[in-house]
């Protein structure tokens, strides 16, 4: 994959002078333009004003930490994000996808590894968009209309990031299925070739729940399938006893 040179810069956000000039080198031997900066109030000013194609960021950031520029980028915009972060620590990497990253790569890391990383998420990015029509589903309230990437209940639009909009579309659009986590993984992360935490939907899944269920912990819509995963409710309401 060869970037043309009159595209969208990458934004890369380390505080590091070396690390961001060393991955700055490599992607524009690719043919990627770049911009850095090293602070995560820069780096929100800049995402602001030049509309990079992609962001490379790194967690442990000055002035604004790197968890909160991913949480400000991910709710202005489905902009790929790659995460950096110096600790391989589940909670960290659980967290940063959660967020809305799309994939992370734990320091010290290969730059080349770092660049094929990027090309897999814009090849993934690039081939979203797609001719046939998506159906609006609907179910005692609420309605996902993928098309419009909007989801409201009751009347009331409900804010997804981009992951949690994926993940509930999968479920709705087949009712009564259980889906594996492995499953919902592989519709969140399609063609990983990282190790993704199954952990990651159980956080997603727990989001969506706060902000569409009336009783989270008894939940109406999305329903725990012990030992197997997770399902979405069946049209005709009628459900099982357990549903924690």
């Amino acid at each position: 994959m060869t970037a043309p040179s009159d595209q969208l810069p990458i934004l890369i956000v380390e505080d590091d002078k070396k690390t961001a000039s060393l991955i700055s080198l490599y992607l524009e031997r690719e043919g990627f333009r770049t911009v850095v900066a090293h602070d995560g109030e820069t780096a929100l000013k800049l995402a602001a004003d030049r509309k990079p194609l992609f962001v490379v960021l790194d967690l442990m950031l000055p002035r604004v930490d790197g968890w909160e520029v991913c949480r400000r980028l991910r709710k202005a915009s489905d902009l790929p994000i790659l995460i950096l972060t110096a600790r391989d620590e589940e909670i960290d990497r659980v967290s940063g996808l959660t967020l809305g990253a799309d994939d992370y790569v734990v320091k010290p890391f290969s730059p080349r590894e770092l660049v094929a990383r990027v090309k897999a998420i814009l090849r993934r990015a690039q081939a979203r968009p797609t001719t046939e029509s998506k159906p609006v589903l609907a179910h005692a309230g609420l309605v996902l209309d993928p098309e419009k990437q909007k989801l409201t209940l009751d009347g009331q639009r409900i804010e997804l990031t981009h992951h949690e909009f994926n993940l509930l579309h999968a479920l709705m659009a087949a009712p009564g299925k259980v889906f594996t986590r492995d499953e919902l993984l592989r519709s969140l992360y399609p063609k990983h070739e990282a190790v993704v935490i199954d952990r990651v939907v159980d956080v997603h899944i727990g989001k969506i729940r706060q902000k569409i269920e009336k009783d989270p912990s008894n939940p109406g819509f999305i329903m725990t399938v012990r030992g197997s995963g997770y399902r979405f409710t069946e049209e005709d309401g009628k459900e099982p006893q357990t549903r924690g």
